[in-house]
């Protein structure tokens, strides 16, 4: 009959009425058949596979709400799994195909029941032959003693599930058995319905109703389409092999799934077969875009992401714009006494223009770090001088290629031993599934849901989670500790009550390409000696900190996307460590990383950006280095350093920050009691609408909630894991004083760099450029601060402002152009061979000093005095050389107040300009500061640059409680 001779429809209705054996036949009969019986997908297959009382949903118990993708494919797969628990390779025959002949001769079919041949189980069981079948009809059945399976055999219920129930408990000491839609439920003599301890267990549409399977290796299991509930769970201890897919946990007391002790050396004869059905589910790894909708991240461009965020959207969307233009600085500071031309603002930038001219500006362009300033040879302007910030970040990695450059991650994600759990749902227990002594389990496209806990791993064991989603957990989602390893790759970890990822006391996974948000507590937590690599992840909206590192935690956080968190991006506490490098961190609601109280990162190549606070917070003790990190259009400061740290700042980028670049403030600051309150004025002009008072009260909630990081409620006892006192301190070099070095500090909305310290600090080889406020201002310095060959160029006010009572040292600086004196001194310490040229007040200007030096700097105003000494002035002023700007300017270059005796004047030398023709004033021998190297005499310990930093190993025994608020939003736990 051909095909052709009817419509196509109207076959397809004809077939429709076939049985499933004649279907085969149809399909046998040509290729044109074939197609035609294969296109019956969503019909006559749809209804075959719905229609099996053995067979459920191919995507139950997780997303029965969806179609599989074909419902042939799934009828298929469950007749072959009729058959594959008889697939034992020890018992084979001199043929393979006798064999296979023999047992469709011999097998019986049993039937148990009311009126069948047997009344009870335990009377088939005695007369059973290997491989029969006994189908046992509706009722219930139980025995009260155990049962034994001594040959191979295969239990079937008839009728629906539920139907047949069995009160048992049996024992395999055979090697093979299959049963099939069937309840169990526990004798009044054991919780254990099923045991085995060296053969293979087929479990197809089962119940387990309060009950518990046990395998023990070298035993093998393998349960499809079964639920497990009221309490029940599946122990298994030592398995080298065993898989569980498309079941169903529920309400378990204790984990629903335990795996327990290293696979078996001995291994049985299905543990190649069930290695060959894992092998049919490879990881995913096609790179597809994970970014959650409603992010404000643009699409990607190759590794390299544009930010759809500009810089004016961003300060118009967070009132940034009028706090970069009105900075209020705190206690009433500002700039000092104007010169005569600052007077009227307006007039005063005309007539600075003029004083400006080239015909009477010494050049200064091939100073030390003019590279940072110069066109790119693309004509591109550099990060440092470009009015726009960074347009491009780097974005994260898929996990195709994370498995190419990592091959543990890959050997990881390809292993395939101990139990191998796919597509289950656990929902509404204690927990999901539970590792210890070295046990292995493989987690793949599962669903964790409204647990304590969804895995904890324990003990030396190792745990692949591939495509699972954990959510709602009352605990953290996923909990490592005492050694535990493993890969956790594409998962979605979402709103759990703590954090979604803690890894604690030496264990050491590695986390990549997860989705972790919207949790109540942090997003990852690495605490407690734990370790890890979390690379290339997306985490957001959490509440606490997206990573959060504390008590000697050391992982590797590596290109992930942190961002829009309700408090900071990372946050390293209580002598937590770590290596940061080239994550996104943004839009964070506190600091994009917060360190204090022993905190000791390496934090390098960031981008950290958009936050609603501070770029960097290094809070109180505070440590670590802090290298080549992009920090820019952060709505509080760019970088927020504590007096009482000591970190290492080097080669950042920090711009476009709408309060200051880089804030050092003090601990302790009894002028400062509204600041240390929290409440200090500028926080009126750009804190928004999220009140201290509420970033208090998050605070406090944190710190109560903190002994919950252990979701069994022990408290901790980290002194006996942790390494000695005398220890830590011998495994790192000191680090004495705090040090900013080679950073660029520009286009921010106050002081490029704001000092209110009470301990020294070291500024050497910076670029602070552009800032609407001063390049520098030192307000409070009871100890030495040196600003040593610093760049400080154009600035919106003052190249360099010292308030009283400071100590600073000043050498071999280069300020330029700045739109307020030079430099304006009014505290104790030196000011050495500096350039100070075409800045619109005086070049220096010094006044109340009581001990300084002035010597060997050269000095052009562009209107003002080249050197004024205001005041009693105690101190030396000798072999400056001044030249004489623009002749309008009828200032002298050198002026003292009269009176002035307690200052010395000597060996100084004034240029002016002559009518000769005589070529104009250059700077030469040396050329312009700030000089490519170092000046002479400061030796590698005085400045210790790009000094390595070992990780600290010890943790304070006392917490404090205390915090300084002066930051916006600084304080996270």
């Amino acid at each position: 009959m051909e095909v052709g001779s009817l419509p196509v429809e109207l076959w397809r209705v004809i077939l429709a009425y076939l049985p499933l054996p004649d279907l085969g036949r149809c399909c046998q009969v040509c290729r044109a058949w074939r197609e035609l019986i294969f296109s019956l997908d969503n019909t006559r297959w749809r209804q075959l596979c719905l229609g099996c009382p053995e067979c459920r949903h191919p995507n139950w118990p997780s997303q029965p709400h969806l179609e599989p993708p074909s419902w042939r494919e799934a009828l298929k797969q469950h007749a072959l799994a009729t058959r594959t628990w008889t697939r034992n390779g020890q018992e084979l025959q001199s043929s393979a195909c006798l064999l296979f002949f023999r047992r469709r001769k011999d097998r019986r079919v049993l039937h148990v029941g009311p009126g069948c041949e047997f009344e009870t189980l335990r009377g088939a069981l005695g007369a059973v032959g290997p491989y029969d079948r006994v189908v046992l009809h509706p009722g219930v059945y139980e025995e009260q003693a155990e049962l034994v399976l001594k040959v191979p055999v295969e239990l079937v219920g008839v009728g629906r599930l539920g139907e047949v129930a069995l009160l048992v408990c049996i024992e395999q000491q055979c090697p093979t058995a299959r049963l099939c839609n069937l309840v169990f439920m526990p004798p009044w003599f054991s919780t254990v319905v099923y045991k085995t301890s060296w053969g293979h267990v087929q479990l197809d549409n089962c119940n387990f109703e309060g009950a518990q399977l046990q395998v023990r290796g070298p035993g093998t299991c393998q349960a499809r389409f079964c639920s497990f509930s009221q309490g029940s769970s599946a122990h298994l201890l030592g398995v080298v092999l065993s898989l569980m897919d498309s079941c169903d946990f529920s309400g378990s007391d204790t984990a629903s799934v335990t795996v327990e002790g290293p696979p078996a050396s001995e291994r049985n004869w299905a543990c190649k077969h069930l290695a060959a059905l894992a092998r049919t589910f490879p990881p995913k790894a096609d790179g597809t875009s994970r970014i959650p909708e409603g992010s404000s991240i643009a699409e990607a461009d190759g590794n390299f992401k544009r930010d759809n965020v500009n810089m004016e959207d961003w300060r118009r969307r967070t009132g940034g714009d009028a706090a970069c233009r009105g900075t209020v600085i705190e206690d009433g500071w500002s700039d000092g006494e104007r010169s005569d031309g600052e007077q009227e603002s307006q007039e005063g930038i005309k007539t600075t223009k003029k004083f400006c001219r080239l015909d009477y500006k010494i050049p200064y362009d091939h100073h030390g770090l003019s590279h940072l300033l110069k066109t790119r040879a693309d004509g591109s302007l550099p990060l440092a001088c470009s009015p726009d910030p960074p347009s491009v970040t780097p974005e994260p990695l898929n996990l195709q290629q994370e498995l190419d450059r990592d091959p543990e991650a890959q050997m990881l994600a390809s292993s395939i031993l101990g139990c191998i759990i796919r597509r289950c749902l656990f929902r509404d227990g204690k927990g999901g599934v539970h590792l210890s002594n070295y046990g292995q389990a493989r987690l793949e496209e599962n669903v964790f849901r409204g647990l304590n806990y969804a895995v904890r791993c324990i003990q030396h064991s190792t745990i692949v989670m591939l495509r699972n989603e954990v959510c709602e957990c009352r605990a953290s989602g996923v909990f490592l500790r005492l050694s535990a390893q493993g890969l956790i790759a594409e998962n979605n970890i979402h709103s759990n009550g703590e954090a979604g990822l803690d890894i604690r006391k030496g264990a050491n996974p590695i986390i990549l390409c997860n989705k972790i948000h919207s949790g109540l507590r942090s997003g990852v937590v690495v605490l407690g000696n734990g370790k890890g690599s979390v690379r290339s992840n997306l985490i957001y909206n959490n509440k606490e900190a997206g990573v959060y590192i504390l008590f000697s935690g050391n992982p590797v956080v590596s290109g992930n996307r942190i961002f829009q968190g309700q408090a900071a991006g990372i946050a390293i506490n209580e002598n937590g460590r770590g290596l940061i490098t080239e994550n996104v961190i943004r839009e964070n609601q506190w600091g994009g990383v917060d360190i204090r109280r022993g905190g000791d990162p390496i934090l390098r190549n960031n981008f950290i950006c958009y936050g609603y606070s501070d770029g960097v917070v290094v809070g109180e003790r505070g440590r670590g280095l802090i290298e080549g990190n992009h920090v820019y259009c952060n709505k509080g400061c760019g970088m927020w350093v504590m007096s009482s740290s000591l970190p290492q700042l080097l080669g950042n980028y920090i711009v476009h920050n709408c309060m200051y670049g880089l804030a050092v403030f003090c601990r302790k600051d009894p002028d400062n009691i509204e600041a240390r309150e929290g409440n200090w004025p500028i926080q009126e002009g750009v804190g928004g609408d999220i009140g201290n008072g509420e970033r208090r009260g998050v605070e406090g909630e944190a710190r109560e909630g903190q002994e919950n990081f252990n979701e069994e409620g022990e408290l901790f006892a980290w002194e006996s894991d942790l390494d000695s006192e005398d220890e830590r301190h011998s495994a790192r070099r000191s680090v004495s004083v705090a040090l900013m070095e080679g950073n660029c500090v520009s286009y921010n909305g106050a002081v490029g760099l704001y000092v209110k310290s009470s301990e020294a600090l070291n500024v050497f080889a910076n670029l602070m450029n552009r800032n609407c406020g001063p390049g520098v201002a030192v307000l409070q310095s009871t100890q030495l601060t040196r600003l040593v060959t610093n760049c400080i160029v154009e600035n919106g006010r003052g190249g360099v402002t010292v308030e009283k009572d400071c100590r600073v040292e000043l050498r071999g600086n280069g300020i330029y152009e700045n739109r307020g004196h030079g430099v304006r001194f009014s505290g104790s310490g030196q000011i050495v061979e500096n350039d100070v040229v075409g800045n619109c007040g005086y070049g220096i200007q010094v006044s109340a000093s009581t001990d300084i030096k002035v010597v060997r700097n050269r000095v052009q105003p562009a209107q003002g005095c080249g050197i004024a000494l205001l005041g009693p002035v105690k101190g030396v002023v000798h072999d400056n050389i001044l030249f004489q700007g623009h002749p309008e300017n009828k200032k002298p270059l050198l002026h003292t107040d009269a009176g002035n005796e307690s200052c010395m004047l000597r060996n100084n030398s004034i240029l002016r300009h002559n009518d000769s023709g005589s070529p104009p004033c250059v700077l030469e021998n040396p050329p312009p500061r700030p000089l490519a190297s170092s000046p002479a005499g400061l030796s590698s310990s005085q400045y210790p640059s790009r000094l390595g930093i070992s990780m600290t190993t010890r943790v304070g025994a006392a917490v404090e409680s205390g915090c300084h608020n002066g930051s916006m939003f600084c304080s996270i736990l």
